[in-house]
């Protein structure tokens, strides 16, 4: 067997990465991962065939585009159906989006607010690493009692 050559090693470097480069462009994405896409573009790409194959019967293209019911029918659903696959890739995907990390930490903040909600001893313990230990203390004043003002009616 012949060693392959420069010049088809080299092609073949090409093809792969241009098969690599066509493999992450999101568009080919989207067409590979989109049934829907997929079918608008295969009905454009029928019916421009159909609207090729009656426009180039022989006869004048002008008179053909103005005149031929059917032509103007097959470049309708073509325009039809590339406007549907413009509108569907120039809109984004819906994301999958599985929330769990986010649900996960929603939940524990209301089993934890429940759970200071119902438990006195346990919200005490929050409040004082929080905001520091109650200081308790006993208050005694330091000013005397009033004295009674006397009664007018009784000193009668």
């Amino acid at each position: 067997m012949k060693a392959p050559n420069k010049a088809a090693k080299n092609r073949a470097a090409q093809a792969n990465s241009a098969a690599q480069a066509i493999a992450a462009n999101p568009y080919v994405q989207r067409i590979v991962g989109d049934e829907d896409l997929r079918n608008e573009v295969r009905s454009a790409a029928k019916s421009a065939r159909k609207a090729y194959a009656r426009l180039s019967n022989g006869k004048a293209s002008s008179q053909a585009i103005l005149n031929d019911k059917k032509l103007q029918r097959d470049l309708r659903e073509t325009a039809d159906s590339l406007r549907k696959v413009s509108n569907t890739l120039r809109t984004a995907p819906a994301k999958r989006r599985s929330g769990g990390l986010a649900r996960k930490l929603l939940l524990l903040v209301a089993v934890v607010a429940i759970g200071l909600a119902v438990s006195e001893p346990s919200r005490k313990k929050v409040l004082d690493a929080l905001f520091g230990a109650e200081e308790e203390f006993d208050y005694t004043s330091t000013t005397a009692p009033a004295t009674p003002a006397p009664d007018p009616v009784a000193t009668s």
